[in-house]
């Protein structure tokens, strides 16, 4: 069985993390912009940590067999420092159409304050006018209250709710998201939020139409394997296997395809894996012998464009 992990944050994860997760079944990955556990000091650190999704994140996935793709916007919880937020809403046109970018995300409320609430109707606008889809971070305090309202503003804004993710979902929520039209995507974490038990019996009640799981894996305690297990964990408790498919794939790549960035053939007939690439000089490897995959001539990365 295939999988997608339509929300990991793998600036933060290792090359062992990448090899598992292929080892598993997962053929691609969707990495969205987010805050990286300590506040941003100028918007050029930004401008760097885009560039490093757009650019390094996406070479060094495919050097493990793994399609990267991303999300680009102003997180809710840097939103708050508005002398970072304003030119940081600036830069985001220079990297929301380059390759690899399927939607405008991660984006929505935190505590819910004003200055996140004009950057999130700012964010939404851009996603509008570039005709891009949206990717939610849904609250953690006052879910179901920051839910309501991050649905309520995306139909203020003139947005499709099937281009929409609402995310971090739990059993408080996924009625009115599913209700309303919205994608409704769980993330499964080993102690917090959604757990792969929780998982099934949503599955149970809820089925699986426009519904998906993630990792949201990053530097806390988090596990990259969390979509193949919870796959797993169904099979076990008696889940059609068209079910798990659903849930752990094919409403992922049937929600971001409509980016026109993502399609099933870039890994079903993927390029040749070839270790001894280099991205602007730099290799994944430290000594190792290199993985390659008839590639008899070796290639140099020209790196990205900021």
């Amino acid at each position: 069985m295939k999988f997608i992990d339509p929300h990991i944050h793998m600036v933060s994860r290792t090359t062992d993390d990448y090899e598992a997760m292929a080892a598993a079944g997962v053929v691609a990955v969707i990495e969205p912009a987010f805050w990286q556990g300590q506040p941003r000091t100028s918007v050029d650190t930004y401008m760097d940590y885009l560039s490093m999704l757009v650019g390094w994140e996406r070479f060094r996935a495919a050097q493990f067999g793994v399609r990267h793709y991303c999300t680009i916007g102003l997180n809710s919880k840097e939103a708050n420092n508005e002398a970072l937020a304003k030119p940081v809403l600036e830069l985001l046109p220079r990297f929301l159409l380059k390759e690899g970018v399927v939607a405008v995300g991660e984006i929505g409320y935190d505590e819910q304050t004003a200055a996140e609430d004009r950057c999130f109707r700012a964010q939404l606008e851009l996603a509008r006018e570039l005709g891009m889809l949206v990717q939610i971070h849904t609250p953690h305090r006052d879910k179901k209250r920051g839910t309501t309202r991050s649905m309520d503003v995306c139909e203020e804004h003139g947005l499709d709710p099937r281009r929409v993710v609402v995310d971090h979902n739990n059993e408080e929520t996924v009625r009115e998201v599913l209700d309303r039209g919205f994608w409704a995507a769980f993330t499964i974490y080993p102690k917090t939020k959604m757990g792969s038990e929780r998982m099934v019996e949503v599955v149970r009640q809820y089925g699986t139409r426009q519904v998906f799981i993630d990792s949201s894996a990053d530097w806390g305690v988090s596990d990259p394997l969390a979509v193949p297990k919870t796959a797993r964990l169904m099979r076990e408790r008696g889940i059609a296997e068209a079910d798990i498919d659903k849930v752990c794939y094919r409403n992922a790549l049937d929600c971001f395809a409509q980016s026109g960035q993502m399609k099933e053939s870039d890994w079903l007939k993927p390029a040749p894996i070839d270790q001894r690439t280099l991205f602007e000089d730099n290799s994944v490897l430290r000594g190792q012998e290199p993985r390659v995959e008839n590639a008899p001539e070796m290639s140099i990365g020209a790196g990205v464009e900021n």
